[in-house]
């Protein structure tokens, strides 16, 4: 998802975006809405939040940083 789409959830949910970086106003979007800040960890190998708005972009992230395969039961 693009930043300008992210900040734009983000102001709806009460968060200035400020100069945070794209994972932490995803994490910060999570905690407003009453969810677990999980984004881009290594929880994405036991994500069951099929319905997660994040969860392409997490998993996509969660591969870029590590240079091992990801092995999850939501791909």
């Amino acid at each position: 998802m693009q930043m300008k789409k992210i900040k734009e959830i983000a102001k709806k949910n009460g968060i200035t975006p400020g100069n945070m970086s794209r994972t932490e106003l995803i994490r910060a979007i999570q905690r407003a809405e009453g969810n677990s800040d999980c984004f881009a960890t290594m929880h994405v190998n036991n994500c069951n939040q099929v319905n997660c708005l994040w969860l392409v972009d997490c998993k996509a992230e969660v591969i870029a940083k590590a240079d091992v395969p990801v092995v999850s039961s939501c791909i």
